[in-house]
């Protein structure tokens, strides 16, 4: 089984905030080596997303959890009752695309960076005369040899929403925030470093029309439970099993990776069982028993952490959501017990858009644990406080999970997953947890 390590650079939404010098980054020369591919940050300097007119730290800030609050609302809605299938999925685009992987597609081989996605079904990518795409950079069918669309009567068309029929080719429409994007189902090769995976299944985005977030730019590449995920296509090849460990935004190089497959995975792992949830079937959900703050094992309302196969409640991991949402009566226990910890303890407490845990000066912060059957997973104060341009101003970087929805599910997201190792192993159905320094 091919291990595919990918090396990340920073993590952060504003790393040029921190007054750190970077290495210069020229794409073109990025060559693979054997199964290793490289992997961005989307604002780093090494990205071509990043933004030609920067934010304040304040003001991106404010629009990341707006664009995290955006993702919430779309994991939180993948209820069954209506299609739970995997492109029905594809409005998990309403997310911050956090790392983006170099994917070559086609034949010859067309260079694309896509987001990716732990909790995301599907490929998707901007296709040659996409009106409305936010990117220049797109896949064009017409010259790849081993290019086809997917036909209305193949299996793949019943798993996408609102399948239409145009010169027997699939077509279908996903729901972006206010924006539609309508895109062809197709399939061709796709090349993860020396991986060829031969009639890959993805939609080829030919409109994005309406306003809204804009999607990642090239495309996004899902690592997800449906049957048109990465993971399930590329079955045979990964089996289902993969780990990564996201670095910190500190990290200068690119130190961290993504590993497929089961051969030359970690072996001082502890596991915790990974759990499926049918009423939303994509995520990776675990068992969270308890939080603890500091050595203090917060008392919390279990119906609130508890999984719920009937509801779709529970605990999840994921990659694309950047800051930890916890449901309210939960947050706001071990928001409190994190502020009676803080010291000094006549420490002025403020807010910054959805955190309302923010301090003025240095602080000394204790450590928050996330309990699990099995394993335990400790974040530091690098995992959980924000730290302004200035370093005058730092936040919880952990806020409230959105309340008008189905029903809520904990998030743990990206800025407290760096510098763990997290396995996914469905066949074993488990999930591997281990501190690793990979900044």
């Amino acid at each position: 089984m091919t291990t595919l390590a990918i090396l990340l650079p920073l993590l952060f939404i504003i790393p040029s905030a921190f007054g750190l010098n970077y290495p210069t980054c020229d794409l073109t020369n990025t060559q693979d080596q054997g199964s290793t591919l490289k992997i961005f940050h989307i604002d780093s300097p090494c990205s071509p997303f990043k933004s030609s007119s920067p934010l304040s730290w304040e003001a991106r800030v404010v629009k990341t959890l707006a664009q995290d609050q955006a993702r919430l609302q779309y994991l939180t809605s993948l209820v069954a009752g209506r299609s739970v299938v995997p492109v029905a999925s594809g409005r998990q685009m309403l997310q911050s695309a956090t790392y983006i992987v170099k994917a070559k597609i086609g034949t010859p081989a067309q260079t694309l960076l896509l987001a990716m996605d732990t909790s995301s079904d599907v490929a998707w990518l901007p296709c040659s005369g996409c009106v409305g795409c936010p990117s220049t950079t797109a896949f064009s069918p017409a010259k790849s040899t081993t290019y086809k669309n997917v036909s209305c009567n193949a299996p793949q068309c019943k798993q996408v929403p609102n399948p239409t029929c145009g010169l027997s080719a699939c077509s279908f429409n996903l729901t972006y925030g206010s924006s539609s994007i309508a895109a062809n189902l197709s399939q061709d090769t796709i090349r993860l470093a020396a991986d060829p995976i031969e009639a890959f299944t993805f939609g080829c985005v030919n409109k994005v029309a309406g306003g809204g977030t804009i999607p990642p730019p090239q495309g996004l590449l899902g690592l997800g439970r449906g049957p048109l995920s990465l993971m399930t296509q590329a079955q045979s090849l990964y089996q289902s099993t993969f780990s990564y460990c996201l670095p910190s935004f500190r990290s200068l190089a690119f130190s961290g990776s993504l590993r497929l497959g089961p051969t030359s995975q970690p072996l001082r792992l502890k596991y915790t069982p990974l759990l499926r949830n049918p009423r939303r079937s994509s995520l990776y959900y675990v068992n969270l028993l308890a939080i603890r703050v500091g050595n203090k094992v917060v008392d919390l309302p279990q119906e609130a952490i508890a999984f719920n196969p009937t509801t779709g409640a529970g605990t999840i991991f994921d990659s694309g959501t950047v800051y930890t949402r916890l449901a309210k009566s939960v947050y706001e226990a071990v928001r409190d017990e994190f502020r009676r910890r803080v010291k000094p303890r006549n420490a002025v407490v403020t807010s910054l858009g959805g955190f309302d845990t923010c301090y003025s000066g240095q602080v000394t912060v204790p450590a928050i644990t996330f309990m699990f059957k099995g394993v335990n997973m400790t974040m530091p104060a690098d995992n959980l406080m924000l730290h302004s341009t200035a370093g005058s101003t730092s936040c919880l970087a952990i806020a409230v999970a959105p309340e008008n929805v189905n029903s809520v599910v904990n998030v743990i997201a990206s800025m407290q997953q760096q510098n763990h190792r997290v396995l996914i192993d469905v066949p074993n159905g488990r999930i591997g947890l281990a501190r690793e320094l990979c900044s």
